[in-house]
């Protein structure tokens, strides 16, 4: 079943690259709402094991679901974890890789 969840950190389509290549395929088509904020990102979740994984993989990149609980710390390091994530997005969606 296809699940929507809000996403903290997602700033720009940098960001969005670094999430589908590394939720794509493990899921499938991802689709991330740019034009909401927060952000949406949409993915196809089979039972609570996959959303489990799911939720993992996106707090690795520093884009934890807004739900989480995170500390002051883990929030300053999963801000800077988002951030050299979107720049390798950028990078990556500039060489169409």
């Amino acid at each position: 079943m296809k699940k929507s969840f809000v996403v903290a950190n997602i700033r720009c389509e940098g960001c969005v690259n670094t999430i589908k290549k590394a939720l794509a395929p493990e899921f499938g088509e991802v689709k991330v709402d740019l034009s909401k904020e927060p952000r949406i990102v949409t993915v196809e979740i089979k039972n609570e094991e996959d959303e489990e994984k799911f939720k993992k993989t996106l707090k690795s990149l520093g884009y934890p679901i807004t739900t989480d609980q995170t500390g002051f710390l883990e929030d300053k390091a999963l801000k800077a974890k988002s951030f050299i994530s979107c720049a390798v997005g950028k990078f990556t969606l500039d060489k169409g890789e």
